[in-house]
């Protein structure tokens, strides 16, 4: 059994670790924070887009597109270094991690200079237009339609809990083209500009402040969008939607692994009930650190697991979940206190990931949504399965 990373990967993580040595902003320059997630301060943008010319922002991609073709591994320790300085991959997370890589799956090369790369280099942001009211998780009852009229489709309908939509220059929007066929059949991906005619964009505050504007209600009056901006192929959209999610999905399970660390050096237990809680989030830690190393391994060896990556994301939102709300009760009323911060201050990372533990917990409740409610049940189930079995 190898226990070690080869040479080449190595290799790999000491060229990264010299060049955030070498180019990391100063943390001088970090006092403008983001303000949503598809807001990305200046500082964040030109740092953004140096990774992307050095072939540091996606590893994977080719040099084209901000990578350097590495292998599986090599991604694995270049997300462990940016992890061990606590610097946040994106302030644009959707926009890097979905649009984009979407449109560089199923998009026209036309597609790929005009939307993918400004995105890449935080020239340009982006959000997902999926949820709707009454469609939340099941994309297949949208009702957001879009009908083509010469060159151009005319979208009617209505989107919600679109994060960053007011902050955001184009909305990766799934719509329905075709009415007479399967739901699921007659789903279209439209690229929307936020400045067309008829786009209204109404963000509303989160439960944590008055001024948390992430979340948007986004309508759709006869917004006409030239065809060209359709992503894939008519009625595809289906194939798109599972394509986008798959590409946040991959290594989702490293975030969290990172929060649950983060959890272990904030959470100080005094009692009994506090020592087991806190035991409890210690082995879910290591769980998630042995899964998530073992389908890294296979992924590297061109197996896929959708089961694994399915246990990995339930494992780790619902790990991060309960050790909050464990943290937060023994806390008792201070734990109440708003705004405050509970960790050490990061410049490079989410404020909100060292905020207080009221908002740590109910953010908290955010993972176990994102990724789509189908991989959540579906992981859920397995992850039920491993544990009455023993194997976790």
């Amino acid at each position: 059994m190898q226990l070690t990373f080869d040479i080449d990967v190595e290799q790999f993580r000491a060229e990264f670790a010299a060049f955030l040595d070498e180019h990391l902003p100063p943390e001088s320059e970090t006092a403008e924070r983001t303000r949503s997630c598809s807001h990305i301060p200046g500082w964040a943008r030109r740092w953004q887009a140096l990774q992307f010319d050095h072939g540091w922002l996606l590893p994977g991609n080719p040099p084209e597109f901000g990578g350097r073709n590495a292998s599986v591994l090599q991604q694995y320790v270049h997300r462990e270094e940016l992890s061990r300085r606590r610097i946040y991959h994106s302030f644009n997370p959707q926009g890097v991690g979905i649009v984009a890589a979407s449109i560089l799956s199923f998009g026209t090369d036309e597609q790929k200079q005009r939307w993918a790369i400004p995105i890449l280099r935080g020239e340009m942001t982006a959000s997902v237009g999926m949820s709707e009211p009454g469609a939340g998780s099941d994309l297949a009852s949208l009702r957001t339609k879009a009908e083509l009229d010469g060159h151009h489709f005319v979208i009617n309908g209505q989107k919600v809990w679109t994060s960053g939509a007011h902050d955001a220059d184009v909305i990766l929007t799934f719509v329905r083209t075709d009415p007479d066929v399967p739901k699921h059949k007659g789903i279209s991906v439209i690229l929307v500009p936020t400045e067309s005619a008829g786009l209204v964009r109404r963000p509303f505050p989160t439960v944590c402040h008055h001024d948390d504007l992430d979340f948007n209600e986004v309508f759709f009056t006869d917004v006409r969008v030239p065809a060209e901006n359709l992503v894939g192929p008519l009625n595809g959209g289906w194939r798109v939607a599972n394509g986008a999610l798959g590409h946040e999905r991959t290594m989702m399970w490293m975030q969290y692994a990172d929060r649950l660390h983060n959890l272990v050096e904030d959470f100080h237990p005094i009692t009994a009930l506090e020592r087991d809680s806190y035991a409890t989030l210690l082995m879910d830690h290591q769980a998630l650190r042995l899964l998530g190393s073992a389908a890294v391994a296979k992924a590297s060896r061109g197996e896929e697991d959708m089961t694994t990556i399915s246990v990995l994301k339930v494992l780790g939102s619902e790990a991060e979940r309960d050790a909050t709300e464990a943290a937060l009760d023994a806390m008792g009323v201070e734990g109440l206190r708003h705004p405050a911060n509970t960790s050490a201050y990061a410049p490079y990372d989410l404020d909100y990931l060292s905020a207080s533990w009221i908002e740590r917990y109910f953010r908290s409740f955010a993972g176990t949504i994102a990724g789509g409610l189908i991989l959540s049940a579906w992981g859920g189930f397995k992850r039920r399965e491993l544990r009455a079995t023993g194997r976790l």
